[in-house]
Parts: C-alpha cells; structure tokens; sequence
C-alpha cells in the first residue's frame, strides 16, 4: 500500500507548490491576482471533474485501475505545467493536470479504507493522510532550494516538474498494488478476493503481527447502484452533511493556503523569502495538528473531533475580522496568526474526512458516494481563489476575505454539531447500513 501514501505526498505537495511560487509566477508573467486565481481555481476544476468520474468509476472497474491511470496522467501533465510558456498555456496544463490528482485522491483513500479493520482503522488512517501534510510542508522547503540554486525564474519551473515523478509511482503500482478485496465480493470475485486478504495475511504473519479471529461480514454481491441514491431517504442526511462539510471546511482551507504567501507579501509588505519561512512554520504546525488526531481519533470519535476542527476554525476568522476588517491592522503578523489558527483547525477534518465519508457508505457505492460529496470541496478549491483574488483585487480587500472565511467555518460546524454520526470502533458494514 506504499502506493497509495506516495500518491498523497505528491498530491500535497502539489497544493502547496502552486500557493508558494504564486508570487514568482505572477512576476514572470506580469499577471494581475485575479488572473493568477484563475490558475489556481483551473487546476481545481480539473480535479473536481477527475473526482466525479473516478469515483463512478471505481465502484464498476474497480480501484486499483483508476488510481495507476490518474497518477500517469497527473505525472504527465506536471511536467508540462514546467514548461508552459505563458499564462493560459498553464491554465490548460494546470486544468488538464488536475483530472488525474483529482481521480487519484478519493480512490486511494477508499482503497486503503477497505482494507482497514475497525480496531485502530482512524489512528491508520491518519498516518496515512499525514504524508499529505509532509508533501505542503516539504513544498516551500524545496521552493527556497530551487530559487537558491536555479534563480526564481527558472525555479518555479524546477519545482513543478517535481511533480513528475508519480509518473515512477505509477509504473511501482501496476506491479505491486492490490485490488480492493471488499469490491471483488460484491462483484462475486470472492476467490480472487480471497486470495488477495491470505497473501496480506501472510505477510502480516511474517512480520511478527498477530492477527485478529476474523468477523462476520455481511456483505453480499450487489453490482449496481443508482446515482441518486445518495439522496434516499437512506442516506439523504448523511450525503447532505458531508456536502456541507466538505465544502466549507476546504474553503477556508484551500482559500488560507493558496492566498497567505500572497498576502504576506502584497499585503503586509513581507519579503518573498521571508513568506516562504512562514509557510513551512504553517505546514510544520499542520503536521503537530495530524499527529495530536492520529492519537485522539480512536480514542475520543470522529464527531468530537470535527466539532473542536471547526470551532477552532471560526475563531481563527472572527480574530482576523476583528483585528482587520474593525480594528484595520493589516500587519502581516495578524494576518499569520488568523491564517494559521484557521488552517490549523480545517486540517484536522480534513486528516479523516475521507475515512469518515467512506465509513457511511456500503462497498457497492462507496466509491461514487466518496467522490460525489467529496467533490465538493474541489469546487470550493476553485470559487475560493477565484473569489478572494477578486476581493483583494479591490473588491472588499482583506476584511472581506476573512468574513467569508469566517461564515464558511460557522456553517460546517453547525452541519457537524447537528447532523453527524460516530463511526468510531464500527465495522464498514454498520457504519454504512
């Protein structure tokens, strides 16, 4: 399953690249803010739409499939991003990019779930989606050593043909990576199901593990699923809060990471160089925050936790409100600690949303019920820069940013506080029934 962890790095890595070579990239092109939103938010497009059909995808051809051709063409296209010569040639590149890290995402998180038990499967879960705070945090770090050695102009470039190397991933992947033995059931594989969960046996067995009595399991050989389904009576709440959830909280998310090193530096007048310290302080505290999950999450739930993610989310805004929007200081020491208070407390929702989403969802739908909410926060990802590029543009400035961000983090946390269910200690099965 190293896979699968190495696809996540990148895939974070990814998202921070593009926020800290912003400026550079802005400079090299002679770009507007909003022009430069535009290649943010495209990049989310392609991953929104990547998203939607992996996700329908996965559940009829499986997920091993999907993932290794989504990391081909996100490697890919990484590589063209490096070389594009203007503007809109990065759009497309970032556009088209983002159809493979898109259907990468989701799929890696189901496939990993559904070979997971219920003893531990948050803390496991968690450790996983840690690689994609280890790809933001290394994302500056190599930024500073690609502009120190190549220059700014060409490292920007250096630095997206990184992302190349799922291209080498892929290749690992087609010879080493399982199906879903979860999913070959349903589609009544069960021998080469069966096959798969020995062979993992064996190796677990090798290494010193002790394996559990195995359980009862009720899942039969269903093979189709209507699309609306999800809003069924069944599982209409559930879907409903996910939405609502996955939106908001990367909003506020996507919106601090892509805008911060920005505003830094256009804002609160902070050196380049200096900003791109910040960032790596921001990723260095986001990795604190994932591991303080990895070892509260089995032990307090999945609710408890999205409830304190949020709240401190909310209060992270209402202080940048106040301090900038009412009391106008604009410094860049305000603007950090607000941004950080609120990206620290979306990322822990954001270490286990997508183990949460695939809890409440049988096998036969989950990788379509998964990508279709999860979706949502891939359109987030493009409204969030677009919109904020526009208010910084001179359409509500800085106070409006942090309204915004604000009234998204008061909304998730109503939907949780209201709407979400425990999953802590359940199998896949009675989570999703």
């Amino acid at each position: 399953m190293s896979q699968l962890g190495a696809g996540t790095f990148f895939d974070g890595f990814d998202a921070m690249t593009i926020a800290v070579v912003l400026p550079l990239i802005v400079k090299s092109f002679g770009i507007s803010l909003a022009e430069a939103g535009l290649i943010i938010s495209a990049g989310y497009v392609g991953q929104w739409i990547g998203m939607l059909l992996a996700g329908a995808l996965a559940d009829r051809v499986g997920r091993r499939r999907p993932f290794i051709i989504s990391l081909v063409l996100f490697g890919g296209m990484s590589l063209a991003c490096a070389l594009a010569w203007n503007e809109t040639s990065l759009l497309v590149f970032r556009l088209v990019q983002g159809l493979g890290l898109g259907a990468e995402i989701p799929i890696a998180a189901i496939l990993l779930s559904e070979y997971l038990g219920r003893h531990g499967r948050g803390r496991s879960f968690g450790i996983y989606q840690s690689l994609f705070a280890w790809g933001i945090f290394f994302a500056p770090l190599t930024a500073l050593a690609a502009t120190s050695a190549f220059g700014p102009e060409t490292g920007w470039r250096v630095l997206l043909a990184i992302g190349a190397l799922p291209l080498v991933i892929a290749a690992w992947a087609y010879f080493a990576l399982p199906e879903s033995a979860r999913w070959l059931a349903v589609k009544g594989r069960a021998a080469e199901a069966d096959s798969y969960v020995r062979a993992m046996e064996v190796d677990a067995a090798g290494h010193g593990t002790e394996l559990l009595k195995p359980e009862e399991s009720s899942t039969q050989t269903e093979d189709t699923f209507r699309f609306i389904e999800l809003l069924s009576p069944a599982y209409r709440a559930r879907t409903l809060m996910l939405a609502v959830v996955w939106f908001a909280t990367f909003f506020v998310n996507y919106g601090c990471l892509s805008w911060l090193p920005t505003m830094y530096v256009q804002v609160g007048r902070l050196p380049q160089s200096q900003s791109l310290l910040l960032a790596i302080v921001t990723s260095g505290l986001q990795l604190v925050v994932i591991y303080i999950v990895v070892l509260l999450i089995d032990r307090v739930g999945r609710r408890p936790l999205l409830i304190a993610g949020l709240a401190v989310a909310a209060i992270g805004a209402l202080y940048g409100f106040i301090a900038i929007g009412l009391l106008g200081h604009t410094s860049w020491q305000v603007m950090f600690v607000s941004g950080c208070t609120m990206v620290v407390g979306t990322t822990v929702p954001a270490v286990f949303l997508y183990l949460y989403t695939s809890e409440l969802y049988p096998t036969r739908m989950r990788g379509w019920a998964t990508s279709a909410t999860a979706s949502l926060n891939k359109l987030a990802s493009i409204i969030a820069p677009t919109i904020f590029g526009f208010m910084l543009s001179g359409h509500g400035g800085t106070p409006a940013v942090f309204t915004a961000l604000g009234v998204a983090a008061a909304i998730a946390l109503a939907a949780v506080a209201f709407g979400a269910i425990e999953t802590r200690n359940r199998s896949l099965e009675e989570t999703s029934a």
